[in-house]
């Protein structure tokens, strides 16, 4: 069994942004439509011990609003078991600091990532000694132990994917492993978490393909949406993300992707945040999910 929850379904910023005064977000400020925090998810192999794939600035926050990642025992405790990340992007990692209260855990990242968290001595409140911090390397399976040293029941395959630097680390060269993306199994259901991908290549379309369920990012509706709606000079593709519409976004070539198809990690200038908006019908239409804080999927559950 797999358990799904979708801490937060938004891109940096979130939904609402604080200073966006755009009429999507006017309206979710007034309770109107769904507001979505920072991206991030929790998986579990046995519904009790959790493993949190990236920690967004939302973090305390989410974890309020999700029992099941709440203390159960003693005076302070954590079912938290690890926390993944997928790359060293501020939205992906600032909620380690939330969770720098001499809490056990294990934090899981590739070398470049673990780079960028040593370069900022703040990462540091993180005590090494308490977290230890533990390397992802592409294609190589980790099976996920509890803090206990007992099975989870999980294991995680990490995967290159194209991307780019963090926004901070641009002026520096390039390294592999920047972005990846999380291939999770409980030996018998796999999902794929790709929160940033700025390409679908062959592999990763036949890594998703063979998945029961995909959370996927939903950045961009359009590559030219920022510039269009005048709140940034880049392209999507230019920020490292694939958008959803056209005949090359993420729509028309995962048109074979699993039963269980979730955007994630959406743009608050993303019509698709709007439940009447043509472009959320197109989406669904086409068997897309627009995720939601909250959302709960359970792979393998008995009928």
């Amino acid at each position: 069994m797999l358990d799904i929850i979708v801490l937060g379904s938004g891109a940096g910023g979130g939904f609402p942004q604080w200073n966006s005064n755009a009429p999507a977000c006017r309206a979710a400020r007034e309770g109107k439509i769904p507001s979505r925090s920072q991206a991030s998810l929790a998986v579990s192999g046995d519904g009790h011990n959790w493993f949190v794939l990236n920690a967004s600035p939302d973090l305390r926050s989410q974890i309020l609003a999700t029992p099941e990642l709440q203390a159960q025992t003693g005076l302070r405790s954590t079912p938290i078991q690890g926390v993944i990340l997928t790359n060293g992007e501020i939205d992906s990692i600032t909620g380690l600091l939330t969770l720098r209260e001499r809490e056990p855990f294990r934090l899981y990242a590739t070398q470049a990532t673990h780079a960028q968290l040593d370069a900022n001595p703040i990462f540091e409140a993180v005590n090494r000694e308490i977290v230890p911090r533990l390397v992802l390397s592409e294609l190589t399976p980790i099976v996920l132990p509890n803090k206990d040293d007992t099975p989870s029941g999980l294991t995680v395959t990490a995967f290159d994917v194209p991307g780019k630097a963090p926004l901070y680390a641009e002026h520096l060269p390039s390294q592999k492993g920047e972005t990846i993306g999380l291939d999770i199994t409980d030996g018998q259901h796999r999902l794929i978490f790709l929160p940033a991908c700025a390409d679908l290549t062959p592999e990763i379309r036949a890594r998703i393909r063979s998945a029961d369920a995909l959370f996927m990012e939903g950045t961009l509706w359009r590559d030219d949406e920022m510039i269009l709606a005048g709140l940034s000079p880049k392209t999507g593709l230019r920020m490292g993300h694939f958008s959803m519409s056209g005949p090359e976004g993420i729509i028309a070539t995962l048109h074979d992707a699993p039963a269980h198809r979730i955007f994630i990690h959406i743009n608050n200038s993303n019509p698709v945040l709007l439940p009447d908006s043509p472009e959320r019908r197109t989406a669904e239409e086409a068997g897309w999910i627009i995720g939601e804080d909250g959302l709960r999927l359970t792979l393998g559950a008995s009928s």
